[in-house]
C-alpha cells in the first residue's frame, strides 16, 4: 500500500479474513495509516448541545472544544430546538414515559401514534400512513414490505442507500438509470415491461441539492404502467405551497403512489413515514420488517413530532427564512466563484475536486476557525467530485452567514488557487 491515499472505503467492502469476526487485514493496515486516522478523525465528533445555527463540538482533531457555526446539520426548520417543541415531548414524556416498549401490532400503538399518522396522511393527500421508528429502516422496510421476487425496482442512480436495501431484501430484480436521465429511464422500463413494477425517486437529491424532474419521470411512468415511489427526506416541510414537498412544487402531490418522509431532517427528531393507499399500508403492516418486528415509536418523539407538523404548517414564515437565507448563502458563494454544482434547494455541494488530500487540508483549517463544515469523501460521492456540503437552516442569521463565508473565501477559494 505504498500509495495510501490512492485507496478509499470502496476498495475493502470484500473480506477475505478467514476469521469472520475479523475485518480484512489490509483495511486494518490502511486504517491505521496517520494520514487516513486522521481523515476518520473527521467524523463522530462531539456535539455538546442543541444543533443549533452556534453550536459547540469536542473537535477530534485535538480534543478541544470550539464554539462553532454550524452548516452540517438538518436541522433545516430549527425545529429540534423549538421551545414549542420542546415544550410538547416533555409533556408526552410526562404522560407516557421514555419508550413504547412493544411493537406496533402487539403492545407498541398509542393514541399518539394513530393521532400523527391520521395528520400525516391528510398532509401528504394520502389515505393512510405508516410510522417507523428509524428513517432508513422505513425506506428499507416500505420496499421490502412492498416488492418480491420476480418484480421490478427502477431506481435514479443516486437514490439513497436504505433505497438500494430495500431492494435487495424484497427480491424484486433492480435496475439502475443515469441521474434524472428520462431516455435512460425509458430503456429500462421496456426491459420491465409488462412486469410488476415500481420507479423510486428522491425529491431532493442529498448530496448535489438538485431536483427530480418529476413531471418527466410521472409521464413515463404512465406511459409504462409502473408505479412511482418518491423519497420526500430532504424536502417534506420545505418545498411547495404548503410544505408538503417536491411533489406539491410540481402540482403533483396527488399523483405520487407512495410518498416517504423522515423525520430527523426538518421535523427535527427521529424516525420515518411512508403514506399510500389503505390497501397498501395495511399489507405493508403484515410484510415490512422494520415496522412489524421493530419497537413503535418512542411516545416522547411522537408528542414532539406532533408539534413539530403543526408548527411548520400554521403559516410560512420557517420555509420563507429558509429560502432567503439559501438563496443569501448562494449569492455570496457565487460570487466568490465556488462550484456549486447544480443545487436548486437548501442542500449546497462546495465541489472541490478530486485531491482527497487538499479536501481534508481545507476541513482542518475550517474547523480551526470555527467553521462546522463536513468534507464528503469518495464514495458518497464521485472521485472527481469531492466536496462540502452545506445545509441551510431557517435559523442562521446574516452575521452567521458573512462569518461563514468569509471562512470559505479565506480557506476553501484561496486552497483552489
Amino acid at each position: 500500500m505504498d500509495e495510501i491515499l490512492n485507496y478509499s472505503l470502496a476498495d475493502f467492502q470484500y473480506n477475505d479474513n478467514p476469521d469472520v469476526l475479523e475485518p480484512p487485514e489490509d483495511f486494518e493496515a490502511w486504517l491505521q495509516n496517520p494520514r487516513i486516522n486522521y481523515c476518520f478523525s473527521f467524523f463522530e465528533q462531539q456535539l455538546l448541545c442543541m444543533p443549533r445555527t452556534t453550536t459547540e463540538i469536542k473537535s477530534n482533531l485535538d480534543q478541544q472544544k470550539r464554539k462553532m457555526i454550524n452548516l452540517t446539520s438538518y436541522n433545516y426548520l430549527g425545529l429540534s430546538s423549538h421551545p414549542e417543541v420542546i415544550q410538547a415531548a416533555h409533556e408526552a414524556l410526562d404522560k407516557y414515559g421514555t419508550g413504547a416498549s412493544g411493537a406496533p401490532l402487539l403492545s407498541g400503538t398509542f393514541d399518539l401514534h394513530i393521532k400523527l399518522a391520521k395528520k400525516l396522511a391528510e398532509f401528504k393527500e394520502q389515505e393512510d400512513c405508516l410510522l417507523f421508528s428509524n428513517g432508513l429502516a422505513g425506506n428499507m422496510g416500505a420496499i421490502q414490505g412492498i416488492l418480491r421476487k420476480g418484480d421490478f425496482f427502477i431506481l435514479d442512480e443516486k437514490c439513497h442507500k436504505s433505497l438500494v436495501d430495500g431492494g435487495t431484501l424484497s427480491g424484486a430484480k433492480m435496475l439502475f438509470f443515469q441521474h434524472n436521465d428520462m431516455d435512460s429511464l425509458a430503456q429500462m422500463l421496456e426491459k420491465s415491461k409488462g412486469k410488476r413494477t415500481l420507479v423510486a425517486v428522491e425529491g431532493v437529491y442529498s448530496m448535489d441539492g438538485d431536483l427530480v424532474k418529476l413531471p418527466e419521470v410521472l409521464e413515463l411512468c404512465h406511459q409504462y404502467q409502473a408505479a412511482i415511489y418518491i423519497d420526500e427526506a430532504h424536502s417534506t416541510l420545505m418545498f411547495g405551497p404548503n410544505g408538503k414537498g417536491v411533489a406539491e412544487h410540481f402540482g403533483l402531490e396527488d399523483k405520487m403512489g407512495v410518498s416517504f418522509g423522515t423525520f430527523s431532517k426538518s421535523f427535527g427528531v427521529v424516525g420515518g413515514f411512508v403514506c399510500s393507499n389503505a390497501r397498501l399500508i395495511r399489507y405493508m403492516k403484515c410484510y415490512s420488517s422494520p415496522f412489524h418486528f421493530s419497537c413503535a415509536p418512542s411516545p416522547v418523539m411522537v408528542g414532539a413530532l406532533l408539534k413539530s407538523l403543526e408548527v411548520a404548517t400554521r403559516d410560512s414564515s420557517l420555509r420563507d427564512k429558509l429560502w432567503e437565507n439559501t438563496a443569501y448563502l448562494k449569492k455570496n458563494l457565487l460570487d466568490l466563484k465556488l462550484d456549486l454544482g447544480k443545487t436548486e434547494s437548501q442542500v449546497i455541494p462546495i465541489i472541490i475536486g478530486s485531491s482527497g488530500e487538499k479536501l481534508f487540508q481545507m476541513a482542518t483549517e475550517i474547523q480551526k476557525r470555527g467553521l462546522f463544515l463536513q468534507p464528503v469523501d469518495f464514495p458518497a460521492v464521485p472521485a472527481h467530485s469531492r466536496r462540502f456540503r452545506i445545509s441551510v437552516s431557517s435559523q442562521l442569521t446574516k452575521e452567521e452567514m458573512d462569518k461563514a463565508c468569509n471562512i470559505i473565501e479565506d480557506v476553501i477559494v484561496k486552497g483552489l488557487k
